[in-house]
């Protein structure tokens, strides 16, 4: 496996309802960028859903995570096989930052800046309203990235559901209470 992570794979609060995770991934820029807007290249590793690059811009995003990866996992209780989102853009510097609305509970900023041979990507949640929601989360975002680097790696990811049960477990015992 190609190790593009120089960072700390895990995410940390950097408030107490933000999250922030960072990623070094195979570039070049334009590549990762095309990753988080174009619908079918984020549907490999996150969510589909058309997106105009236009601030105030509605989208949806629309997840099918038993599809990320072959197998997929046992889809935990409580999780459907889809799940959609209605969302707004609110800054779009291309290719260098794409933020918006997380439904009606928060904001999510992706920032990419060159990194030797790499893109580092940092994804920042904000305003995540409570812890269940932030062990959810954290282990959706870290899940979603495993996904997203052995993709943009050429690379066959590991099951999305056990990899995210795993995860959400590590986050409870590493994030405070």
């Amino acid at each position: 496996m190609i190790d593009w992570t120089t960072k700390d794979a895990y995410g940390v609060l950097v408030e107490p309802t933000t999250l922030k995770i960072e990623r070094v991934l195979p570039g070049p820029i334009e590549r990762v960028w095309s990753y988080l807007t174009d619908s079918e290249m984020r549907r490999k590793w996150l969510a589909s859903g058309e997106m105009e690059l236009a601030v105030g811009a509605p989208f949806e995003l629309v997840w099918r995570n038993d599809e990320l990866t072959d197998p997929p996992g046992q889809r935990p209780n409580g999780f459907g096989e889809e799940h959609r989102m209605e969302s707004r853009i609110t800054e779009v510097d291309p290719p260098k930052k794409l933020s918006f609305e997380w439904g009606t509970t928060g904001g999510v900023t992706f920032e990419l800046e060159p990194d030797g041979n790499g893109v580092l990507l940092t994804i920042t949640h904000r305003r995540l309203p409570s812890r269940d929601m932030l062990l959810k989360v954290a282990a959706g975002w870290h899940a979603h990235l495993d996904v997203l680097e052995a993709v943009s790696a050429g690379e066959r990811p590991a099951e999305f559901w056990q990899n995210w049960e795993r995860l959400k477990d590590d986050y409870d015992s590493k994030l405070p209470a």
